[in-house]
């Protein structure tokens, strides 16, 4: 059992999951992650066993076929699928934020239909909040929703939606209620179902194609166009009592998501040092090893100290979280220090293979271009930075 990244008080079910996955990781996805990702192929052996596994309904809750698991045994499966490829958290990321929302906020009906599929793995789900000109700006947000008798017809283009081409079902956040007393309560989210694929996989819908990234690669990312869908009002997240909250919603989703991208770059930047310290002890410069040599001992030794800290705000944000607390400061603090941490643990073990590290032959080239993706994924660093120090400005406020 290696040292780092290790969670006291874990019970004897949530242990046996995380070392089921990590060895499902070591024999499944490490050995075959490189090669498809330098293909762009989307890896669809390993989400097979993945569903056999029962990991898309890990935190669906049993009545509804999944396995009931809470936020941080679902972060800890996270952070070692990442450490095996990134990309393959990715395809079970949404999905779990989209099940988590129609749990926490969907109507009765919404479950039932939803929750069993999507915790066979038999239908994904897709997550779909940012458009072209807006990013983290969600009050900019410009897509539409306008009541048409039993009906809500939808246009607008949304972006970056990770699993768009596969997801069965995409919540979609759209604003609804013009004049409302707060920009945020005019806002809806409507749980778009479609047919997986390319092209117009429903009337009014399109999934142009794949956006070509730098990394990431493997899972699809996709731009979303409605033009003139149509959708029934039992679309509406949470029925019609969920008109006007579709921004909290979301909020609620993002705090999984939060969790969920710290927990990736605890994955990614353990993987990095493992192979850092690995490639240390075989490489001899000047007749020892490198890992002897105390420039490389102390940047392993930093390293291993951002994965432990990095790892337990990721930890204590999804206790608190499970807890029923509010945790909005603590995942951003631990989404904006995993993210960064990663990006400097792997820029360092990258260093520590020298020429080497640059050529596709070595997995630390993959994820030198995996690790800045968390740096803007589910909001930047300046956005966790935001919302960290309203929080506390907002605890910590003068009175008198």
């Amino acid at each position: 059992m290696a040292r780092l990244a290790q969670t006291a008080g874990l019970t004897e079910t949530q242990q046996e999951i995380v070392n089921a996955v990590r060895e499902f990781v070591d024999k499944e996805i490490i050995p075959t992650a490189t090669e498809l990702e330098h293909r762009d192929e989307y890896p669809e052996a390993i989400v097979d066993q993945m569903k056999e596994m029962g990991l898309f309904g890990l935190t669906i809750p049993e009545e509804y076929g999944g396995l009931g698991e809470s936020l941080l045994t679902y972060a800890l499966v996270v952070e070692q699928i990442a450490r095996g490829w990134m990309s393959v958290s990715g395809v079970i990321n949404t999905h779990f934020i989209v099940a988590y929302m129609i749990a926490q906020h969907g109507t009765d009906e919404q479950k039932r239909h939803f929750l069993p599929q999507m915790a066979a793995g038999e239908i994904r789900g897709g997550f779909s909040m940012s458009e072209p000109g807006c990013g983290s700006d969600v009050a900019a947000i410009k897509s539409k929703a306008v009541a048409d008798g039993d009906d809500f017809v939808l246009n607008g283009s949304k972006m970056w939606l990770t699993n768009g081409a596969r997801a069965g079902v995409v919540a979609t956040l759209v604003r609804t209620e013009e004049g409302a007393d707060s920009v945020y309560r005019n806002m809806t989210t409507f749980l778009v179902e479609k047919e997986p694929g390319f092209g117009q996989p429903a009337p009014g819908l399109t999934i142009p194609g794949k956006i070509d990234k730098m990394g990431y690669k493997g899972v699809e990312t996709t731009e979303m166009v409605m033009d003139g869908l149509r959708v029934p009002a039992t679309s509406v997240l949470g029925g019609a009592d969920g008109r006007g909250r579709g921004f909290y919603q979301m909020m609620d989703g993002v705090e999984v998501g939060r969790v969920n991208v710290a927990a990736r770059g605890c994955g990614v930047m353990l993987r990095a040092f493992e192979l850092a310290i690995s490639y240390a002890q075989q490489r001899q410069t000047f007749g020892k090893r490198i890992a002897d040599h105390q420039a490389i001992a102390f940047k392993l030794a930093e390293m291993a100290t951002k994965i432990e800290a990095a790892h337990l705000m990721m930890v204590n944000a999804a206790r608190l979280k499970d807890s029923g607390q509010r945790n909005d400061v603590e995942a951003g603090m631990a989404k904006y220090l995993a993210s960064e941490y990663c990006f400097e643990v792997t820029q360092e073990a990258f260093r520590i293979h020298g020429g080497y590290g640059y050529s596709k032959e070595y997995e630390i080239e993959r994820l030198m271009r995996e690790a800045p993706f968390l740096l803007i994924g589910e909001g930047t660093s300046e956005i966790q930075k935001t919302i960290i120090s309203r929080g506390l400005l907002r605890e910590y406020k003068l009175h008198g």
